[in-house]
């Protein structure tokens, strides 16, 4: 976890699915989220509670995605992480991403017992910043 080479493959991504992503300009999930849509990356908002963020359509779930995301970003509470690895086992998703100050540290074994990489309690904005 947190490895130094799995961060720089993670931003090689081209599309990031984020779980939690706000509609509040004020949310870290939406301006490190803008931030990463202004650099290039095609952000796939992930919440049931919106129609659409930063101009793209809003899906409920990682289920119900058109297609496959190079990495999921998670801004949601640490008790939901166990649910979004058992979807990522699902369907096959193997590059997770759960931003600062968010730890479950069992999940996250859990991921990387299944062959998931893992990157936790790490802002993308800041490490992108930092590697540009």
């Amino acid at each position: 976890m947190n490895e130094p080479e799995t961060i720089r493959d993670f931003l090689i991504a081209k599309t990031i699915a984020v779980v939690g992503l706000s509609v509040d300009a004020e949310k870290p999930s939406h301006y490190v989220s803008e931030y990463m849509q202004r650099h290039g990356y095609r952000i796939i908002p992930v919440n049931p509670s919106v129609e659409t963020v930063l101009g793209e359509k809003s899906y409920k779930s990682l289920s119900d995605l058109p297609q496959k995301p190079d990495l999921v970003n998670v801004f949601r509470g640490a008790a939901v992480i166990p649910r979004i690895v058992e979807e990522m086992e699902q369907l096959g998703l193997c590059n997770l991403w759960v931003q600062l100050g968010i730890i479950n540290v069992e999940a996250a074994e859990r991921a990387e017992a299944s062959g998931i990489r893992v990157v936790m309690d790490r802002c993308i904005m800041v490490e992108h910043r930092r590697m540009s």
